[in-house]
């Protein structure tokens, strides 16, 4: 296995020679020159942003017919050319001293795979003798559709727990910057996190950002805070982060900052910085990120709210972002929502659908968010990507609305924040996780998000069906139920299987928030529970 010289990489900062970045012509020669160009850069068009985890390229020495670029290219991104995606950021840093090409600051992924016997050595070593390099790949892919492409680092991903393959070098020689043991783990978080306090923590994570920029031709990096979010000792053992660990992390914001634009400078064109982070400054703060403070310096170019969980309404991160300067683009990700149905998949299913994904997507849209960033939807040749990335396309298409399409466990759970829940602002009456629970002669109130116009106007003529779906079990009789959107009687519900629908008027359906009013009938003896709440609009003839 390489080897990678640790002692060396902490001791001081190696020059890395520029093998892969084609040569730039100079645009900028001085520092207010190169601000101006990147405050211009940071307000390009942006439809959807396509991040990648970066899984394909194993997946793809693994199962490949021929070790070619193209062929690696078909798995995930070839597809995309010429949809509205606009930007990919291809992932390269995984668990913390792990990337996924030659490093003189952490470990080769593919060769450690390979040495593992986890690759097809023929494969593998077609693969390192054409000197293929995935992120180069990806850059010549943007390149050659006028795509940008930005380089993701995760920055503190905690896989390894679980899978040893992606155990680096230098937590195997330095246990002590870890936050736990297998066997003795941390109240929250995995054991295999680092800790930021460490100081060589923080100068390798810089490090490798310098080399990324350095070797290659980038618009941009990305730090992905949501993958995963415990990032100190101190917030593991369940203990409050200090303003002087906030203070480290700001500073090493700042360092990142300085080395984009001595790079920027040498290159003759900027560098931009994306951070992917909870959607509240409170929440960011109690983890370690003083985002607030990092707009307010002028360190981060792009603003990408949400993960795992959603905090807030999407205007709150968009105002926070455009008041500083920042475009905002919302983390789509994939849903996990579960469910205690006889489908336990059948929540996440509704909720992964092309309907479900238009309408978040609308309503980022109506947020007034800049465009949308899709995490964990992988599929290249999907429609999505010809319609999520413009308020007109989705207008006239299918979308189903819930409560919510993520969960919100892991707010204050094991791998969330001590008390996290309290910067939860964002209303949900129930999800499949959280069934509502009826008492007879008690309205309960539900409001649902709509982020586009219900037939009318925007539908491009054409007109819709809505339907309200309620999941309800216990109900003995659908008599015993009443049902009103915004003030109106919903009548001739029918079942489908362990749905009840309704008809919905279209005009009764605004734009922005709906209200829905659920009544068990008074003096019932049943005791129902909405387990989920769904809007369908569907079109399917002209006016």
């Amino acid at each position: 296995m390489k080897t990678c010289l640790w002692a060396v990489a902490l001791a001081a900062v190696v020059c890395v020679a520029s093998i892969t970045a084609p040569q730039s012509t100079a645009t900028v020669s001085n520092l207010e020159e190169l601000r101006q160009q990147r405050k211009e850069a940071a307000h390009r068009k942006r439809r959807i942003i396509y991040n990648n985890d970066g899984d394909d390229l194993n997946a793809f020495i693994r199962e490949c017919k021929q070790v070619t670029p193209d062929e690696f290219l078909s798995r995930r991104t070839s597809a995309v050319a010429g949809t509205q995606v606009d930007t990919i950021f291809y992932c390269t840093g995984l668990c913390f001293g792990i990337l996924r090409y030659d490093s003189k600051v952490g470990d080769n992924h593919v060769r450690i795979a390979l040495e593992a016997g986890k690759l097809p050595r023929e494969k593998a070593e077609q693969f390192f003798s054409k000197k293929l390099d995935a992120m180069q790949m990806m850059i010549n892919f943007c390149r050659k559709n006028k795509i940008e492409i930005f380089c993701s680092m995760r920055m503190n991903d905690t896989h390894d727990g679980s899978n040893k393959l992606l155990f680096s070098t230098l937590k195997k020689a330095h246990p002590e910057y870890l936050n736990g043991t297998p066997e003795k783990p941390p109240k929250f978080g995995v054991w295999s996190a680092v800790d930021y306090a460490r100081p060589e923590i923080r100068d390798l994570r810089v490090r490798m950002f310098q080399e990324a920029c350095e070797n290659y031709d980038l618009d941009g990096i990305e730090m992905d805070y949501f993958r995963h979010a415990v990032l100190f000792k101190s917030h593991a053992t369940g203990t409050a982060v200090s303003q002087e660990e906030r203070d480290m992390m700001t500073d090493m914001m700042r360092r990142i900052r300085r080395m984009t634009e001595e790079v920027g400078l040498k290159r003759g064109r900027p560098i931009l910085v994306a951070v992917r982070v909870p959607d509240s400054v409170g929440y960011c703060e109690a983890m370690g990120l003083e985002l607030a403070r990092w707009l307010e310096e002028g360190l981060v170019d792009i603003l990408i709210p949400g993960g795992y969980f959603r905090l807030n309404s999407w205007e709150t991160s968009v105002e926070l972002g455009h008041k500083h300067g920042v475009p905002v683009y919302p983390s789509l990700d994939e849903s996990r929502m579960s469910c205690n149905w006889p489908d336990k998949n059948e929540a996440a299913k509704i909720r992964n659908s092309p309907a479900c994904y238009r309408a978040r997507a609308a309503e980022v849209w109506d947020s007034g968010a800049d465009g949308v960033y899709m995490f964990n939807f992988f599929d290249p040749h999907s429609p999505l990507w010809q319609e999520l990335g413009d308020p007109k396309t989705l207008s006239g298409l299918d979308a189903v609305y819930t409560t919510s399409a993520r969960s919100d466990s892991g707010i204050g759970g094991k791998n969330g924040l001590v008390g996290g829940r309290r910067f939860l602002n964002r209303r949900v009456a129930f999800c499949p996780e959280r069934p509502l629970k009826l008492m007879p002669g008690r309205p309960a109130s539900v409001d649902l998000r709509v982020g586009q116009h219900v037939g009318g106007e925007g539908t491009r003529g054409l007109a819709p069906e809505v339907t309200l779906q309620l999941r309800v079990k216990d109900l003995a009789s659908t008599d015993e139920l009443a049902v009103k959107l915004s003030g109106q009687s919903l009548v001739s519900s029918t079942r489908q299987a362990a749905w009840l629908e309704y008809p919905v008027k279209p005009a009764l359906v605004v734009k922005g928030t709906n209200r829905f009013e659920i009544t068990l009938k008074a003096g019932s003896t049943a005791k129902p529970v909405v387990e989920d709440l769904l809007l369908w609009v569907r079109y399917g003839k002209t006016r």
